[in-house]
């Protein structure tokens, strides 16, 4: 677990994560908290699905391929979740990604989020860059990245990041 000055962020372990997708009443009432972040619909919760044995099957890997919940501290509530997609590449990148429920865009929470989860990233073994990818369109995010010190790097239909 992590913790900012609002946030506690947790990594699902692979039965909360099945839990989350399956019966989320059950996972509020485990984690005491109340979800309140992305819809768990349609391709995203295509994306939640495929994680599950993929964190089942590299356990000594699980926090890079878990999702992590953004818990606020106030009143506990998820505002949105954050995951790793895959291992440390040779290179030794992670890639991150993450996202917000609608009412708790534009407060600074997945910047707070993304600068502690990079910080704990860049201090585990093999790992010497965090890369994000962003829609060309996608402001907000970009901003979010720029503020956590990402630099652009390379441009196509999307842009990538790194820091």
């Amino acid at each position: 677990m992590l913790e900012t000055e609002r946030l506690l962020i947790i990594p699902l372990s692979a039965r909360q994560l099945r839990l989350w997708i399956e019966n989320i009443s059950a996972l509020e009432n485990e984690l005491h908290c109340s979800y309140q972040a992305e819809p768990m619909t349609g391709s995203f919760l295509e994306i939640v699905k495929q994680q599950v044995p993929i964190t089942e099957a590299d356990e000594p890997y699980y926090l890079f391929h878990t999702f992590w919940f953004l818990i606020r501290k106030m009143d506990r509530t998820v505002i949105g979740s954050a995951d790793f997609k895959n291992k440390p590449d040779e290179k030794g990148e992670v890639e991150i990604g993450y996202g917000l429920g609608s009412n708790f865009l534009h407060l600074g929470y997945m910047t707070e989020a993304i600068q502690a989860m990079c910080r704990w990233a860049l201090h585990q073994n093999g790992i010497a860059h965090v890369i994000a990818e962003t829609g060309l369109d996608h402001t907000a995010s970009q901003n979010v990245l720029t503020r956590c010190g990402f630099k652009r790097y390379q441009q196509g239909e999307t842009l990538w990041w790194k820091l």
